[in-house]
């Protein structure tokens, strides 16, 4: 699809909130080479909608329940993600990577010239071969999954004026605790200073799955799956601990098994 091309744009808003998609909505009604505009009101949504109606642009909020829009990247993959504007309330230091040339953000408010702005230069990457090579690269950049080289095999934690050194793999599973997580490792628990989204990217994915939006698991650690109801799970570990599998995280964990549960 290119802007060039007499077939019309296809654009996917995903956003929670009402009043965001409509904001996008109004603005892209008034573009003559707007054809379909889709909706997706969470993250989930989105994944389907972009799998089904391989739209040309995403318009992707980045704070959204249960999976987010960084959720969304890794559910998609780069190599099938529409060229994708990030729009977002928080100005946080990931949007410095959104900045890049091969893609844009909009910072919610936004004026009507920021949008065209944006709009313009989406449209001129529809029509350059080379730019979703290089979106792809970005995309990377900020996705979960990090350079193997990344990846920690020990946590430093300290308190009470020691300085503990965590192995990974000793660790059954992580749980966010507002803005830094709780390590359980066997029948201990451990505050470790870091949020739960910025230590996922840094953790083995074949080791550690996201089961819930506050919740990730060492798969080794796992004993048994509990049936809870409607499509959701209860992890039990083989210590006795419990998390819930969360229907929108189930995807992900039968993704690393290769198979449904």
């Amino acid at each position: 699809m290119t802007s060039g091309n007499a077939e019309p744009i296809r654009v996917l808003i995903a956003d929670d909130e009402l009043p965001a998609r409509q904001r996008l909505l109004d603005l892209l009604h008034k573009d003559t080479q707007v054809g379909t505009i889709l909706q997706a009101e969470n993250g989930a949504a989105a994944v389907e909608i972009i799998r089904a109606q391989r739209p040309d642009i995403l318009f992707l909020d980045v704070q959204m329940p249960e999976l987010d829009g960084l959720g969304v990247i890794d559910a998609i993959g780069a190599k099938h993600l529409p060229l994708t504007v990030f729009v977002t309330a928080y100005d946080e230091h990931a949007i410095r990577a959104f900045e890049a040339n091969a893609l844009d953000y909009l910072l919610k408010p936004f004026s009507d010239e920021r949008f065209e702005a944006t709009m313009a230069r989406i449209k001129a990457r529809l029509d350059d071969r080379g730019m979703r090579e290089f979106g792809m690269r970005v995309l990377e950049m900020v996705s979960r999954e990090p350079n193997r080289e990344q990846r920690l095999d020990r946590l430093v934690v300290k308190a009470a004026g020691t300085t503990r050194f965590i192995r990974v793999v000793d660790i059954e599973w992580i749980e966010a605790a507002g803005v830094y997580v709780t390590l359980h490792v066997g029948a201990k628990e451990v505050l470790y200073r870091a949020a739960l989204n910025d230590l996922t990217r840094k953790l083995d994915p074949m080791r550690f799955v996201r089961i819930h939006r506050s919740a990730i698991v060492n798969i080794e650690s796992v004993s048994h799956l509990q049936p809870i109801s409607h499509g959701e799970f209860e992890v039990v570990m083989k210590s006795g601990s419990k998390s819930r599998i969360s229907r929108t995280y189930r995807a992900a964990l039968e993704k690393r098994l290769g198979q449904s549960l």
